[in-house]
């Protein structure tokens, strides 16, 4: 998530650290960097960590704790009054996979440009600036975490003989009922999943979680407004979006399960916002809230803590790492009884506690010990095995191991989400891929300083209804496969101290563009050594020689010809016959002023 260091300083009185240290301590104490640019760091929230920290509150709440800043206030901490309550508008939940839903009726809006600081808020984090009603249900989403859509009441069919003039309804959707989204695509639905109505037509205007509908979306002619803060279950909005392949910043977070009490923050927060940049004023909100969450203690004490960490911290060290995140405690003997707060669900087992008193003062901090030695020897998973004593064995006869793809123009299973639409199969051999891999290399054989290719891979094939793990092997004889279980065959007991040790010592880059092959031959005396050559070829070929090597020589009377062949390549622009002549030339001076006879 991108996150703003101007956005962050609002809950601040002090000036925070330079955008640089702030990753700094983010990275060492809660979550890593992708990158930071114009004062937006770019976090990779953890997924036990997007219940509450996929917002700027949530990052700052972290900042404050790790560099001990004090926040000049916490919104959820505060309370999130919703009032007054209205009967203008009712909420009908039919399906128990919402656990919350508020509606707030604002009335009298003036739809248009947000004002510079909103606009700019939330462009600054890579969202698109839409107009002041739909920007402020954004910022308070990115600040806070609660998601939340406002539909044109104006659009909603109003009920003018009795109850609730307009009516809001959850329910399942039909199978093939199909709903046009705010991206102007048409979705079709399965009873799977989740919409917004209409409750007074029974049309959907939304599909819940995921994205608001295009007839109920907000315009300039809109007046009359219903926000929705609610909560939708984070496994079945998951399905939703990739069945949909329509994944939003609304769903990114309900997938990860966030708390039904921040609806009642989420929706206090934007209705106040919305009269602030569009004006009109609050009719009230409708609250359906059937199951409230309940929040379980979780009881550590600090011998747990430092058992689970390897750790000698003191109960005061226990204590001020909980002060300092905000959790409150209570003691109860030796142990320290926590109340997670309402948007920390991941805090429920012991393990929990010491996650956070072992993050905040660094894992750094804690000193290394060996792990205990095991009491038997583990075995070697039998594929494992078979695998390794082959690679060693291929690579012993000279063979380069290569990884083809999976996918294949035909075979026995579709791919359900394919990479593309060109090979949708799983492959049923190997052959055809170290087929494509051995003629892509044999061309390359000069460069790799090879005289034959020879290639082998162990992989996984899928047919018969089976999976089942290959080794393949291609050279100048042909191509030919077997099951690598084969392999396995009158070996007893397989443990680690059995399995080959790989032998490699370095890795070298390759260069994309193409490479020159020049070959020389010369003349010279019987005592003269090809190294001795290759000494002053190397010298004078500069650096974009990368191989040379003799390949032939044969004799005559007292004379010895020796024939090179020499691999040019540049790893920043492609070669040209220029570049490759004029080295050549180099060389053949050098070699003729040693007295060398070219041929």
């Amino acid at each position: 998530m991108k996150i703003s260091r101007e956005w962050l300083q609002r809950y601040f009185e002090k000036p925070l650290p330079d955008a640089t240290p702030l990753a700094d301590a983010l990275t060492f104490h809660a979550f890593e960097i992708d990158s930071i640019e114009n004062d937006i760091l770019d976090v990779k929230i953890t997924a036990n960590r997007g219940h509450d920290c996929l917002n700027h509150r949530g990052i700052a709440k972290e900042l404050s704790a790790i560099l001990e800043i004090p926040m000049k206030g916490d919104p959820l901490r505060q309370e999130a009054a919703l009032t007054p309550k209205t009967e203008e508008v009712s909420v009908h939940i039919q399906d128990s996979l919402c656990t919350r839903y508020i509606a707030g009726y604002v009335r009298g809006v003036k739809v248009g440009p947000s004002p510079d600081w909103l606009r700019k808020a939330v462009e600054n984090i890579g969202q698109r600036s839409i107009n002041n009603v739909v920007d402020a249900t954004n910022f308070v989403m990115f600040d806070i975490g609660q998601p939340l859509h406002a539909f044109d009441a104006g659009q909603l069919q109003k009920n003018t003989e009795n109850g609730s003039l307009y009516k809001i309804g959850v329910r399942r959707a039909r199978a093939g009922e199909k709903l046009l989204a705010l991206d102007d695509r048409e979705y079709t639905l399965t009873d799977a999943m989740l919409v917004i109505t209409d409750h007074n037509s029974d049309a959907g205007i939304g599909i819940a979680g995921v994205k608001g509908g295009k007839p109920a979306g907000i315009s300039e002619a809109t007046t009359d407004i219903i926000i929705e803060s609610a909560n939708f279950d984070g496994i079945t909005t998951r399905k939703i979006a990739a069945a949909l392949k329509l994944r939003t910043d609304a769903s990114s977070r309900y997938e990860q399960v966030i708390s039904p009490e921040l609806c009642a923050y989420g929706m206090r927060a934007v209705a106040d916002l919305i009269v602030q940049v569009a004006g009109g004023e609050i009719v009230g909100f409708a609250d359906v809230y059937p199951q409230k969450q309940q929040q379980k203690a979780v009881r550590a004490t600090t011998a747990e803590i430092n058992a689970i960490l390897g750790s000698e911290y003191a109960e005061a060290d226990v204590a001020s790492a909980l002060t300092r995140l905000d959790l409150e405690f209570t003691k109860q003997a030796d142990a320290f009884v926590v109340e997670p707060p309402l948007e920390r669900l991941d805090l429920t087992i012991p393990e929990d506690i010491a996650e956070e008193v072992g993050r905040l003062y660094g894992y750094d901090k804690i000193e290394a010990t060996p792990l205990p030695p095991m009491p038997s020897q583990p075995e070697v998973n039998p594929n494992f095995y078979a695998a390794e004593h082959a690679r060693e064995e291929y690579i012993a006869q000279g063979y380069s191991e290569v990884f083809t793809s999976v996918f294949a123009d035909k075979g026995e299973r579709v791919i359900a989400n394919k990479v593309d639409g060109v090979r949708p199969f799983l492959r049923t051999t190997l052959v055809d891929g170290l087929k494509d891999a051995y003629e892509k290399n044999r061309l390359t054989k000069d460069l790799l300083g090879l005289a034959e290719v020879k290639l082998f891979e162990i992989g996984t094939i899928w047919k018969g209804e089976k999976e089942h793990l290959m080794l393949g092997i291609v050279d100048k004889d042909g191509v030919r496969e077997e099951a690598l279980s084969t392999m396995q065959r009158g070996v007893a007991s397989m443990h680690y101290e059995n399995v080959p040790l790989s032998q490699a010592e370095r890795f070298q880059p390759f260069s994309k563009y193409p490479f020159i092959v020049r070959d020389i031959a010369l003349w010279t005396s019987a005592e003269v050594k090809p190294e001795e050559i290759l000494k002053i070829i190397r010298t004078n070929a500069g650096d974009l020689l990368v191989r040379s090597e003799k390949f032939d020589e044969f004799k005559k009377g007292e004379k010895i010809s020796y024939a090179f062949r020499l691999v040019f390549q540049s790893f920043d622009t492609t070669l040209t016959d220029l570049d490759a002549n004029g080295r050549m030339e180099s060389i053949a001076k050098a070699l003729k002023a040693t007295g060398f006879e070219i041929r």
